[in-house]
């Protein structure tokens, strides 16, 4: 018996950071996304390793349902968006910048579902063409948005502050809320925002913390906070792990010709042609 990828799980891309680990560098990403796509989404998770631009974009997009830009510990480096040098110490990813930006871009454009966290919401105002503060807490009026030194990852990554949705968003559509608390904590934020972004929410000191694809052709949101935490019990995050993985599934019933096999490998549906 077979069953067609209509009624099996999407295929999901997880984009992953390079680390180093044993004086080697390592394609890694949370466990905590990997949770999320499987148990939130409902979603198939396939880690889209930095390979820059070793393997094109297109090359990945073309096989995905959908796709998670997740967060990462460095930021994107400032020559990306016209930015002034980096403040010393900061943390950057060469490999995964030269692969997330034209990866979002791509899927955009091939109309696979897209959800971007924390430093995803921010590849994803690049690549369309926005520019990043540096550093928010240096700014008149922002809160300090990192996150607390020195505690356990429950606690960092716990409620932090609220955030206003914008009535007119599709965030406040889906999820039927005017506001919500979030689990913010970054460095960095948007600063211009992308001509082809629209802002569905700020916190209460006016940063944004998420934006939608103005006129995407499926799902395009990026978050600023880290929804992975809290897929199952906070609603705004629940709800966009779940409508998110709806788009994924209409994307992967959309695909004609294939069918997923008796022991779980995906090959073409020949009955079907």
């Amino acid at each position: 018996m077979t069953m067609t990828v209509s009624e099996t799980r999407p295929l999901i891309g997880v984009t992953a950071s390079v680390i180093m680990r044993h004086d080697l560098p390592s394609h890694a990403v949370s466990e905590q996304y990997v949770k999320a796509v499987v148990e939130g989404a409902g979603g198939a998770p396939l880690i889209v390793a930095a390979l820059g631009e070793t393997i094109a974009a297109a090359d990945f997009v073309g096989r995905l349902d959908g796709l998670l830009v997740t967060g990462g510990r460095s930021d994107i480096e400032p020559h990306h968006y016209g930015g002034p040098p980096a403040p010393a110490g900061s943390v950057h990813d060469p490999r995964r910048d030269a692969t997330t930006l034209p990866l979002i871009r791509e899927a955009i454009d091939a109309a696979v579902p897209v959800f971007a966290v924390c430093r995803g919401i921010q590849e994803m105002n690049v690549a369309l063409g926005g520019s990043l503060h540096q550093q928010i807490q240096e700014l008149e009026g922002k809160m300090d948005h990192r996150s607390p030194r020195g505690v356990e990852s429950e606690e960092r990554y716990a409620l932090a502050h609220d955030i206003s949705l914008l009535p007119d968003g599709e965030i406040a559509r889906l999820t039927g809320l005017t506001s919500a608390t979030v689990n913010s904590l970054h460095g960095q934020g948007i600063d211009r925002l992308a001509d082809g972004l629209v802002i569905e929410a700020t916190a209460t000191d006016g940063v944004i913390e998420a934006v939608r694809v103005k006129d995407a052709p499926a799902f395009a949101i990026g978050v600023q906070w880290h929804p992975e935490w809290l897929y199952m019990e906070e609603p705004v995050s629940k709800t966009l792990f779940g409508a998110f993985g709806d788009a994924a599934r209409a994307r992967a019933a959309s695909r004609p010709g294939l069918a997923l096999s008796s022991g779980g490998a995906i090959r073409p549906d020949f009955a079907a042609q």
